[in-house]
């Protein structure tokens, strides 16, 4: 999966942009798109598929490589082979752990696949939140701040706006606005969805916050990326 600021070209940011610029052209709210690469660390994957390696590296072990039987009478002065089999079950589990952490830090699908969808959500929200703030866009001079908040591992999209923006229009409409938002996504890639979903952004806020004469452009008209 490629980081989020490799996922798009200069002409897609470019595209993004101009997206930005046309839907703050006719209100005052400031509207900020952001896309991460992940929202979470998510190490559980590591922990189980490291498990579950490491068991059956033991478990190969022990069939495959099982300590010699010494026959009594054999005249074998080998001392105690059998010593050796913890050691060696104790190496594999070691070997298996740290393997499957590897692949599992490796490879999204597993990542996902051991990852409650419950924590990625509310990873995702809790991040959304932090960019939130951390951005400025819940303080801008006419609180008409709106971050559309996409994390590409995830899967999740989240919309969150200042107190006028849902004063203006109302949640459910912030709601709506995310799940077209998603549908896009998953349809119709993501610089088109985050394109369309700026111009209906722009086009319900125009009418309900307008842009005045001696507006300022507060935040950057720019496409923001966390990898």
């Amino acid at each position: 999966m490629p980081s989020a600021s490799q996922l798009f070209s200069d002409t897609d940011r470019q595209q993004i942009n101009s997206a930005v610029r046309a839907a703050e052209a006719g209100t005052a709210a400031e509207i900020v798109p952001v896309v991460a690469t992940a929202s979470g660390r998510y190490d559980r994957a590591e922990d189980i598929l490291g498990l579950w390696l490491g068991i059956g590296l033991m478990i190969a072990i022990s069939v495959f490589w099982p300590p010699p039987t010494i026959v009594a009478d054999s005249g074998s002065w080998e001392s105690n082979p059998a010593a050796l089999q913890p050691v060696k079950l104790i190496v594999a589990m070691l070997v298996g752990f740290i393997l499957g952490a590897i692949i599992g830090s490796k490879v999204p699908v597993l990542r996902r696949l051991f990852t409650p969808r419950r924590q990625m959500l509310d990873e995702v929200r809790q991040t959304a939140r932090s960019v939130f703030f951390d951005n400025r866009i819940h303080h801008t001079q006419a609180g008409g701040g709106l971050l559309i908040y996409v994390s590409l591992f995830e899967h999740i999209a989240v919309i969150l706006a200042d107190r006028q923006v849902v004063a203006a229009i109302g949640q459910p409409a912030l709601d709506a606005l995310c799940q077209n938002l998603t549908q896009q996504l998953r349809i119709a890639g993501t610089t088109t969805a985050l394109c369309q979903t700026l111009q209906t952004a722009g086009e319900m806020l125009k009418p309900v916050l307008p842009r005045g004469a001696d507006d300022v452009n507060e935040l950057p008209d720019a496409l923001v990326t966390i990898d």
